[in-house]
């Protein structure tokens, strides 16, 4: 009888610490947060990662780099699907196959990041994201030069999402960097 309620309490205490470990990964991202622009997007992007509870701060950023990239890859599907239906309009056509290019060089630098990232080069990691953050604006200049084309909201939100996620990404490196 003493041995199941030594075994009982064990049980208990190993799963009191590890509450406890999953508590502090919490609160670890919470912290790696709190250093970033947009902390509801930073916690609900890195919580969302099942890898994140084990990360350490380079993780987190690489979690991060890697969400944008998606985020890229994405737009730029999302606009050669729209230039598809665009085949009547020769300037929105031809706006949108810059714009499709603009997120892939945006996608392109986040996994160059991702690269300098793991080769521990913070300062690289950094000029990367904040490049792949400013694709965006260009697609966004390139309606503006054309007075006949509208912006689509669906693309103005998705130029916004970028842009926070990098932020996001580059508040976690400079915590690398100093």
């Amino acid at each position: 009888m003493a041995s199941k309620i030594f075994y009982l309490f064990l049980l208990i205490v190993a799963h009191s610490q590890l509450h406890a470990l999953v508590s502090g990964d919490d609160i670890f991202i919470q912290n790696t947060c709190k250093n970033t622009k947009y902390y509801d997007l930073c916690l609900s992007s890195l919580k969302s990662n099942p890898n994140s509870s084990k990360a350490d701060t380079k993780g987190l950023a690489g979690i991060m780099v890697g969400i944008g990239k998606a985020n890229a890859t994405s737009t730029s599907s999302f606009l050669s699907n729209v230039l598809v239906r665009a085949a009547n309009d020769t300037a929105l056509k031809t706006v949108l196959k810059e714009c499709a290019d603009k997120y892939t060089y945006a996608g392109d630098a986040l996994q160059g990041s991702a690269q300098d990232l793991a080769n521990e080069a913070y300062d690289f990691a950094n000029v990367q994201v904040t490049a792949a953050s400013d694709y965006p604006n260009v697609c966004h200049n390139l309606f503006k030069s054309n007075p006949g084309l509208v912006y689509p909201p669906e693309l103005a939100t998705r130029e916004d999402g970028l842009k926070q996620l990098c932020d996001v990404a580059l508040g976690i490196i400079d915590t690398l960097l100093n």
